[in-house]
């Protein structure tokens, strides 16, 4: 083959390279599912890790109790509410109070100003300035004392260099809840409502789509059996599953984690069955409407895991998210399941504390399985 021949083979050859890259490109950009993942996924990822969802605490509510009411107190009250990471709550007084707040999770610390503290500045040169911080969450608590430590280090500076002598105010941090700072405590009840969101979702997603993929869906609908047996047989090995992950969990935290629950235990283990059930009716209106077990399974891994890992508090404050992201948190079920947890296995709470939580996640329940039910019924017709 003389060197003319050989040029026109490879000329061919990449005519026929380049045909087949345009046939793949076209057949990409005609696919709009392809498209939304290789666009829209890296698009949605950077907004809500970069704008939306952040470690950084702001607007941390917190009480500030005045007993001095002296010109130097004023000023470090002026300098703390200036600062934009905190939401100063000033009707609180005594020591009852606060601890209402803090079992109620209205504030996250307390910054107390004992009587004299001015004068015990300066004719000491030292006072105390106590602080409590709710340690249920050891980050959040650690990194809002260290803003504020920071703060009256910036105020000690400052009286000094007014005064011309050396005066330290220093900061007496008590940790409730969780004096060690230990992670465990915020690890444990996330895990929890990740791992019984993800188990219940994802067994019971695929417990009719598979009836409908295997054929045995008509041997069902000519069955006497009601469409309510049919779902309560479906769910009623999930709901037993689940229930012994539950105690695996409770006992694993006790034993290996130290992380008895502090609260009544018959509370927590019925919220717990509670927020299952709502788990297992998200399952079974998935369930229902997908068409493929792999559908269902998709569904139920991605449209849960996500917003359980991201809209419940678990790993990043909802309170610091815009407000679009903390409506949409409140239609997550894990997300109230969580306080509950906190508030039952850590604070030691009684139903009065969690009661509004448990009222929801019983809404939540009885639409899901309401609107499961109907869905079933149109397609038994």
């Amino acid at each position: 083959m003389n060197w003319p021949e050989t040029r026109n083979v490879k000329e061919t050859n990449m005519r026929q390279l380049f045909t087949f890259i345009r046939k793949e490109f076209l057949q990409v950009l005609r696919d709009r599912k392809t498209l939304l993942m290789l666009f829209g996924l890296p698009i949605a990822q950077i907004v809500l890790f970069g704008f939306a969802l952040s470690n950084e605490i702001k607007d941390s509510r917190i009480a500030l109790v005045d007993y001095s009411k002296d010109a130097i107190t004023t000023r470090l009250i002026g300098k703390i509410e200036a600062s934009h990471y905190f939401d100063i709550r000033r009707s609180l007084a005594g020591a009852e109070q606060l601890n209402a707040a803090f079992k109620r999770g209205d504030i996250r610390m307390a910054v107390i100003f004992p009587q004299n503290f001015g004068d015990d500045l300066i004719h000491t040169g030292k006072a105390t300035l106590q602080v409590i911080a709710d340690a249920s969450d050891p980050n959040q608590a650690t990194t809002i004392t260290n803003y504020l430590e920071s703060i009256v280090t910036d105020y000690n500076a400052e009286l000094a260099k007014d005064a011309q002598q050396s005066l330290q105010i220093q900061p007496e941090v008590q940790m409730l809840y969780n004096p060690e700072l230990r992670g465990a405590p915020n690890f444990v009840p996330g895990v929890m409502a990740l791992v019984l969101m993800l188990v219940c979702t994802m067994m019971t997603s695929v417990a009719i789509v598979r009836e409908k993929e295997l054929g045995t869906m008509e041997i069902l609908l000519v069955s006497p059996f009601k469409p309510i047996y049919i779902i309560i047989a479906k769910l009623a090995p999930n709901l037993l599953i689940s229930i012994v992950n539950l105690f695996i969990i409770l006992v694993l935290s006790d034993v290996f984690l130290d992380l008895p629950v502090k609260g009544s235990v018959f509370l927590l283990v019925g919220c717990s069955i509670l927020f299952i059930l709502t788990c297992l009716s998200i399952g079974l209106l998935l369930s229902i409407n997908a068409k493929t077990q792999q559908a269902a399974m998709m569904g139920s891994l991605m449209g849960m895991m996500l917003p359980t890992m991201l809209l419940t508090g678990f790993l990043f404050p909802i309170e610091n998210m815009p407000v679009a992201l903390q409506v949409l948190a409140n239609l997550v079920p894990s997300r109230w399941y969580f306080i509950i947890i906190k508030q039952v296995m850590m604070k030691g709470l009684g139903f009065a504390s969690v009661w509004k939580e448990t009222l929801i996640l019983a809404g939540m329940c009885t639409l899901l399985f309401t609107i499961s039910l109907r869905n079933f019924k149109i397609r038994l017709q």
